[in-house]
């Protein structure tokens, strides 16, 4: 699948899903991104500051269940992933929480073991969360003996001032020391710092710095960007 067919796909899964949004607990989202970075990694050409990436997705709740896909362009696998996930949401005293499961797919893509699979939990409380992910699949996409990679995800999103969110992430991603033997990975820490600004209507835009550390490790691919966005929810 190539990217013009992910745009296609997610406009019209996006106009598909606005007019039935919040009816049932569905809901939908679509964004475009000056550049896709995961976990504080480049997913396209690491020589380039900005490789615009368009993204979306949509989530059906039911009580504290709810299962979603989300979809990006991305520079390997064939041009395009697609996330899976389902879980369940629920409130114990003043703490969220959060446990689920989690696809990464890549179609059409040759790479073994790009897909990659993971269970997760988190906690919340007011507008911090902390999250850990787990790999259970062989491989934590395409890295060879990669079954226990951990990723611990701290965030903040607090409102500084009305329709104005300052986002703020620390995450710290864990490789068993078999991946660490056999691929020469190490354990880096990514970042993020920016704002959300909400236009209304369910518009809002967003700019943040994004990147990691470990660039002797993995080069530019952790290198900091300026990361920028428009989103529309509905």
């Amino acid at each position: 699948m190539k990217k013009p067919v992910l745009a296609v796909l997610t406009l019209a899964m996006a106009g598909l899903f606005s007019a039935a949004a919040h009816a049932d607990g569905l809901t939908a989202n679509v964004s475009l991104v000056s550049k896709y970075k995961y976990r504080g990694q480049d997913q396209a050409d690491p020589t380039k500051d900005a490789v615009p990436a368009l993204q979306g997705g949509f989530d059906y709740t039911l009580g504290g269940f709810y299962i979603g896909n989300w979809n990006s362009a991305v520079g390997f696998g064939h041009g395009t992933e697609m996330d899976f996930y389902g879980g369940y949401k629920g409130k114990v005293s003043v703490l969220d929480y959060d446990v689920g499961v989690l696809q990464y797919y890549y179609p059409g893509s040759a790479v073994s073991g790009l897909n990659t699979t993971e269970v997760y939990g988190q906690l919340g409380w007011q507008f911090i969360t902390a999250k850990y992910s787990l790999t259970v699949s062989d491989e934590y996409f395409a890295i060879p003996e990669s079954r226990n990679t951990g990723y611990l995800d701290i965030s903040a999103n607090y409102e500084v001032a009305q329709g104005l969110t300052l986002n703020a992430h620390v995450g710290q991603t864990f490789f068993p020391s078999d991946a660490k033997n056999a691929a020469g990975v190490v354990n880096y820490t990514d970042y993020k710092l920016g704002l959300t600004y909400d236009l209304g209507n369910g518009f809002s835009v967003s700019g943040a710095a994004v990147g990691a550390n470990k660039k002797n490790v993995y080069g530019d691919i952790n290198k900091s960007r300026l990361i920028l966005a428009l989103n529309k929810s509905m």
